[in-house]
């Protein structure tokens, strides 16, 4: 670990020497002053690589004390009200983005030090969605992306090569290629959607609805699930789980594509290993998990041969994943925001930036475009990222242009939608639909009776 410290230390020394520059023209003293900085990267080997980043930016400014805290993701919300009403917030917060703009609406946020921000390195630099997942609705934001996984449909560009189809970017694509690809008399599968009642099934329909303009509430939290547009998606969802393997489906079935009997699944930018090293690939090449799978051999030449639609279309184009934000809880000291404003602005900086994303590569994916084709970022610790290549890195990192989340309305937090999401209704719903055979207007009916006991 020593070893890895001094060599992020020397890397990010070089990186001081190079924005010295921006120090000279910052020269404006903060004083001596001490701020806290919330993460929710609470591991201890990420720990490390951010106290790292925090010493260096220290050597860069004495006057400024950081102290590194760290804050479950799930216990973020509550400590940050007992900070609010004790008069305590940390000047810099880690967290979702959907965390950020519900802080933000509560007045805890100082959103015009974001904005500032956000215009000082360029908001057309930034992947549009991610903005928009940080967006107050009126013109500012309540925090900066940082990072982002995306999720889309990886598939076998060769195979759709070979069949003359269109890569699966539209309904129309995806409902094509499923069933000409769907051989369960060869063990051979079209697609993998989720169908058992938990998040993955979520997080697959999610993006269907968002390409076809549905939503669960407007804007001012009224719940707006039943519509035609929504119906419209869970009639195709339902269709194109036909193409499934087998059974009520989750994440594991994975397996299939990886020992080559699927043409396209579902999955987030997390697989990006799997494809790429065998050691990470070997619980999926195993006949223990699903019975009609043999196990295989790994085959190098599949990260070749995969490629990802990130982006899904019908009436409007839709991405889906997770922005994590840094944001600046209100202070009451311009000392302490400018200092605040200080460090986030170094942790932005290519080298900075790149240690931070490295920490968990393709999980941590850039909000910032030129970052996503910068050299030092494509030769990740792990060596995953230079079997993609920066053309098929651009691509597969682009899903953060159009991504689209139902708890986040034109600025507003919907917390409804998150409780909807834990209590798993729409994943119910779609099984009981898949699975069950229920039909589609007496499983919406259910769902929407059970939204409404969560939305009172």
């Amino acid at each position: 670990m020593k070893k890895i410290i001094l060599t992020f230390m020397i890397i990010l020394l070089v990186s001081m020497i190079m924005i010295t520059g921006c120090a000279k023209e910052e020269k404006a003293a903060v004083g001596p002053v001490e701020i806290e900085f919330w993460t929710t990267e609470t591991q201890s080997d990420r720990m490390s690589t951010i106290q790292v980043l925090v010493d260096s930016f220290q050597i860069m400014y004495p006057e400024i004390t950081i102290k590194l805290i760290p804050v479950d993701e799930n216990d973020m919300p509550t400590q940050i009200n007992a900070a609010a009403a004790a008069g305590t917030l940390p000047a810099i917060i880690e967290c979702a983005a959907e965390n950020a703009v519900a802080f933000g609406s509560e007045g805890f946020l100082d959103s015009a030090a974001a904005t500032a921000l956000i215009n000082e390195i360029g908001a057309d630099k930034f992947y549009a969605g991610t903005l928009k997942l940080n967006s107050s609705g009126s013109g500012e934001y309540y925090g900066i992306p940082y990072h982002g996984w995306v999720q889309g449909l990886w598939y076998r560009a060769d195979w759709f090569e070979e069949a003359g189809l269109n890569p699966p970017s539209t309904w129309k694509d995806i409902e094509k290629a499923a069933k000409y690809f769907y051989k369960p008399d060869e063990n051979k599968y079209g697609i993998l959607v989720g169908t058992k009642d938990e998040a993955y099934a979520e997080q697959c329909f999610t993006q269907f609805a968002m390409s076809n303009n549905a939503s669960l509430f407007d804007k001012n939290g009224k719940l707006i699930f039943n519509s035609p547009e929504m119906k419209e998606t869970i009639e195709f969802y339902s269709k194109i789980a036909k193409y499934n393997p087998p059974g009520p489906q989750t994440w594991r079935a994975r397996d299939y594509y990886l020992q080559g009997k699927m043409a396209m699944f579902f999955y987030s930018t997390y697989i990006m290993d799997d494809l790429a090293l065998q050691e990470v690939a070997a619980g999926s090449l195993t006949s223990e998990n699903f019975k009609d799978l043999a196990g295989s051999d790994f085959n190098p030449e599949l990260v070749e041969h995969t490629r990802l639609a990130s982006i899904i279309t019908n009436k409007s184009p839709a991405g889906f994943g997770v922005v994590v934000s840094l944001a600046m809880p209100n202070q009451g000291d311009p000392a302490k925001t400018a200092a605040a404003k200080k460090f986030l602005r170094y942790l932005y900086t290519p080298n900075a930036y790149i240690t931070w994303l490295h920490m968990a590569p393709g999980g941590m994916n850039p909000v910032l475009k030129e970052i996503a084709v910068n050299e030092r970022f494509q030769n990740d610790p792990k060596g995953i990222f230079k079997h993609y290549g920066k053309e098929k890195m651009a691509e597969i990192i682009q899903g953060l242009d159009k991504i689209e989340t139902f708890s986040i309305v034109e600025g507003n937090r919907i917390a409804a939608a998150s409780k909807i999401y834990s209590q798993q209704i729409i994943p119910q719903m779609l099984y009981k639909i898949t699975q069950e055979g229920m039909n589609v207007d007496s499983a919406m009916k259910w769902a929407e009776g059970e939204m409404n006991k969560l939305a009172e």
